[in-house]
C-alpha cells in the first residue's frame, strides 16, 4: 500500500500531469495523420526531454507511444489508409465497415478494443511486479549480455525473407556504436583522426537521420491525394456493448500483446497475427474476416495496444529496448543517470509502479478525448504531405542542432536520413540499425565486466539463467534455419513441379502439333492422288 501511495504522489504533481494530457493528446494526434507516426514524433521531442525530469520525460514519450495507435486507427478506417504501421490489419476489417455505412461503428469498437488491450496489460503487468523484483537481481553482466545477444537474435529472425539484410544492419548498427573513444582505455576507434567522431556518434543523431528526416523525404517527394471523408452517423459508446460480445476473443488477443510485447524484438505485427488468425480459426463466422468483421477489429486493435506497456519490461527490469521506440527512451534514462535493470526493481519499484499508473491513466484520457473529439480530429486526415514534411523537416534539424550546437551533427542526421530514405524506397527494415547501436553498447559493457570472472568459454554459461539464456538461442537459431530451410525446400519442389507441367505441355503439345502434321500430310497426299490418277487405270 505504501508503494501505490508513493507512486500516486510521484504522479500527483503538475508538470507529471500536464506531460499525461500533452501525450496522450499529441499522440493522439501523431497517429491519426498517415506518414508521420510515433517514432517520428518521439525522435522530434527526443532533445526536448532531456532538460525535463524522467518521470517528465518520459511520460510525454509514453504518451505519445501509447496512444498513437488509438488515433492510428482513424485513417485507416475511414480512408482505408493506416495512420501507423501497425494499424495496417485494422484496414482488413475497419475500412469495409465503413464502405457498408458503419464507420462510428468501426471507430467505437476500435476504441474500446484498444481501450480493453491498453488496460488489461497495465494490470497484468502490475500485478507481476513484484515477481519482476525477485526475478531482476537474478541477471548480471553475463545473463545481461546473453539477454542483449538474443535481443539482436530476435530483431533478425523476426524480419521474415529479409533476416540476411537485418543482420547486416544490425551489425551496421554495432558498428557505429564503437566509434570514438574506447571506454575502458580510452583508444580511438574508426575515428580516422577526425575530431568529429571522437565523441562517437550520437544515437539520438541517427534517430532523429533514419526516422524523422528520411519520413520527411517521403512525404515531400509523395503525391498528395484528395481525400473523402465519410459522415459519421450513431454513437460511439456502441462498441463497448458490442466489445463485451466477445470477451474470449479480446481476452486472448490482450493475453498475445502481453507476452509478444515482453519479448524484445518481436512486437506489435507478431502479437497483431496471433491474434488475428485465432479470431478466425475460432470464429463462428470465419469467412466475414476481411469483409468487416467485429470480431477481427478486435483481435487486431486490442493486441497491438496491449504492447507498449509489456514492451516495458525489458527495458526497466534489464535495460535492453525490444524496439526502435524503447531504444529512444532508453537515451532519457541514461540522460538522467538512471540506470534501469535490476537495481531499478530494488531501489526505484515506486519510480516502476508510477510509469504503468501513468500509462493506465492514459489510457482512460485517451479514451474520454476520442468519445467527443472524433468528428473535429478527422480532419487532420486532410493535411498535406507536402507541408508534414517541412514542418518534419524543419524540426528535425531544429532538434539536431540543440544537442550540442553542432553543424557536424546537422550534416551527419541528413546522411543517415538518405540512407533511411534510400532503405525506404528498398523495402528494408531501418529498426535493426538502431537496436544494434544500443544492444551493441550493452553487450559490450556486459561482457567486459562479465569477462573478468570466466576463465574458460563454458564458464560464460555455468549460471542457471544464463544457460536458459545460451539454450533459447540455441534453440531460436535452430528453428530459424530450419524454417528457412524448409521454405527453400518448398520452393523448389513447386518450381520442379511447375517445370514438370510445363515440360508435360510442351511435350503434349509438341505430340499434337506433330499428329496434326502427319494428318495434313496424309490429306495433301490424298488430294495429289486424286489430282493425278494412276496410269494403270488408262491402260
Amino acid at each position: 500500500m505504501d508503494l501505490l501511495l508513493s507512486s500516486i504522489d510521484i504522479l500527483s504533481r503538475w508538470d507529471v500531469v500536464l506531460a499525461l494530457l500533452v501525450g496522450s493528446v499529441g499522440g493522439v494526434l501523431i497517429g491519426a495523420i498517415p506518414g508521420v507516426g510515433p517514432a517520428v514524433a518521439i525522435a522530434i521531442l527526443l532533445p526536448a526531454t532531456f532538460s525535463m525530469d524522467p518521470i517528465v520525460g518520459l511520460t510525454v514519450l509514453l504518451g505519445i507511444y501509447g496512444s498513437s495507435m488509438y488515433g492510428g486507427a482513424i485513417p485507416a478506417i475511414l480512408i482505408n489508409t493506416p495512420g501507423t504501421a501497425v494499424n495496417a490489419l485494422t484496414t482488413y476489417d475497419g475500412f469495409p465497415m465503413t464502405t457498408r455505412g458503419e464507420p462510428r461503428r468501426a471507430l467505437s469498437l476500435a476504441y474500446s478494443s484498444s481501450f480493453f488491450g491498453g488496460v488489461f496489460s497495465v494490470i497484468c503487468l502490475i500485478l507481476f511486479a513484484p515477481i519482476l523484483a525477485r526475478v531482476a537481481p537474478m541477471f548480471g553482466s553475463r545473463e545481461i549480455f546473453l539477454a542483449a545477444l538474443l535481443g539482436i537474435v530476435l530483431v533478425v529472425v523476426a524480419h521474415r525473407g529479409q533476416s540476411l539484410i537485418a543482420g547486416a544492419l544490425a551489425a551496421f548498427g554495432i558498428f557505429l556504436q564503437s566509434i570514438g573513444m574506447e571506454p575502458v582505455k580510452y583508444t580511438q576507434r574508426y575515428t580516422f583522426d577526425q575530431p568529429f567522431l571522437q565523441g562517437g556518434i550520437n544515437l539520438i543523431v541517427v534517430v532523429l537521420g533514419l526516422f524523422a528526416l528520411s519520413q520527411a523525404f517521403v512525404l515531400l517527394t509523395s503525391v498528395d491525394e484528395k481525400v473523402r471523408l465519410t459522415r459519421l452517423r450513431g454513437g460511439l459508446f456502441q462498441g463497448m456493448r458490442e466489445l463485451l460480445r466477445h470477451p474470449r476473443v479480446a481476452t486472448v488477443s490482450a493475453s498475445f500483446g502481453v507476452l509478444m510485447g515482453m519479448i524484445p524484438g518481436v512486437g506489435e505485427f507478431t502479437a497483431q497475427f496471433m491474434s488475428y488468425t485465432y479470431a478466425q480459426r475460432s470464429s463462428k463466422r470465419p469467412q466475414d474476416f476481411g469483409r468487416g468483421s467485429s470480431e477481427g477489429l478486435i483481435a487486431a486493435e486490442t493486441s497491438n495496444n496491449a504492447v507498449p506497456a509489456a514492451a516495458m519490461v525489458p527495458l526497466l527490469a534489464l535495460g535492453i529496448p525490444g524496439e526502435a521506440l524503447t531504444a529512444m527512451m532508453l537515451s532519457v534514462f541514461y540522460v538522467h543517470n538512471v540506470v534501469p535493470g535490476p537495481g531499478l526493481f530494488q531501489n526505484d519499484m515506486d519510480f516502476v509502479v508510477a510509469l504503468y499508473l501513468a500509462l493506465l491513466i492514459l489510457n482512460v484520457l485517451v479514451l474520454v478525448f476520442l468519445l467527443f473529439a472524433t468528428g473535429t480530429l478527422i480532419k487532420v486526415v486532410k493535411i498535406p504531405n507536402r507541408f508534414l514534411g517541412v514542418c518534419v523537416l524543419t524540426l528535425s534539424f531544429v532538434g539536431v542542432y540543440s544537442l550540442r550546437n553542432s553543424i557536424s551533427d546537422c550534416v551527419m542526421a541528413a546522411a543517415f536520413g538518405v540512407l533511411g530514405y534510400i532503405l525506404k524506397r528498398l523495402s528494408m527494415p531501418v529498426v535493426p540499425i538502431i537496436l544494434g547501436m544500443v544492444l551493441g553498447g550493452i553487450m559490450e559493457v556486459k561482457l567486459r565486466a562479465g569477462m573478468a570472472r570466466v576463465k574458460g568459454p563454458l564458464d560464460l554459461i555455468d549460471r542457471p539463467v544464463a544457460f536458459i539464456l545460451f539454450c533459447i538461442i540455441i534453440v531460436v537459431i535452430a528453428a530459424h534455419l530450419r524454417r528457412v530451410w524448409l521454405e527453400r525446400r518448398d520452393l523448389k519442389e513447386t518450381e520442379w513441379q511447375n517445370k514438370r507441367r510445363s515440360t508435360s505441355f510442351a511435350t503434349r503439345l509438341s505430340r499434337r502439333r506433330n499428329s496434326l502434321l502427319k494428318e495434313r500430310g496424309k490429306m495433301v497426299r490424298a488430294r495429289r492422288s486424286n489430282r493425278f490418277p494412276q496410269s494403270t487405270d488408262l491402260y
